[in-house]
């Protein structure tokens, strides 16, 4: 039920990925990475402010790691570097800024490293939510688009590669079983109140 895949992301700014993915539930793995990162909240686009924690985690529970990125202005830092709280192998960053946008590693010593991922801070009033890492073909995946104000939960348009899709009465988009196809730049915008910035979905 295994089966190696590498993806070559069209982004620039995402590096290139190898992985194995479990074909009976989608869910992407690096089994033979060190150390592997995980995000919460677990999605792409973070609003300005919001707070955000990023893990580094490997088999034998250690803290040698550190956690990296680079951001938009190709500035490369890690975590408690003037950004963030670093302890027990957890970056915490209790209120996120645009210029904390960018792509984030795990780091140890003799260059080990963890996949890549892609985060996006923005001060606008709406973000959208999708997968950080790339999905499986011939899965169901789910987008949705919130705003900063009350109700969380409106009426969105969504759009790929700025064309417009679909509109959702309740702010929730499902792509069902997904293919090449369906990659692309998505983002959404609720009527009143602004637009996400746009987040690329690879399928695998």
């Amino acid at each position: 039920w295994l089966r190696l895949l590498v993806i070559k992301p069209k982004s620039a700014s995402v590096e290139k990925l190898t992985f194995i993915t479990n074909t009976l539930t989608g869910s992407c793995m690096f089994p033979w990475l060190p150390v592997h990162l995980t995000v919460n909240p677990r999605r792409s686009q973070l609003l300005e402010e919001e707070r955000v924690s990023l893990t580094c985690e490997d088999e034998d529970k250690s803290a040698r790691w550190t956690l990296r990125r680079r951001t938009t202005t190709g500035h490369v830092s890690q975590c408690g570097d003037g950004w963030g709280r670093w302890k027990d192998s957890v970056c915490v960053n209790s209120m996120a800024l645009k210029r904390d946008s960018g792509v984030y590693w795990c780091e140890g010593v003799g260059g080990a490293s963890s996949s890549s991922i892609n985060l996006t801070v923005t001060g606008g009033p709406v973000v959208l939510q999708s997968p950080v890492l790339p999905v499986m073909e011939g899965h169901d995946v789910t987008l949705s688009c919130q705003s900063k104000t009350p109700p969380s939960s409106l009426t969105a348009d969504f759009y790929r590669d700025d064309v417009i899709i679909r509109s959702q009465p309740t702010g929730h988009m499902t792509l069902q079983r997904v293919s090449r196809s369906d990659e692309g730049l998505y983002r959404c915008e609720i009527r009143g109140h602004g637009k996400s910035p746009s987040s690329w979905l690879s399928v695998t």
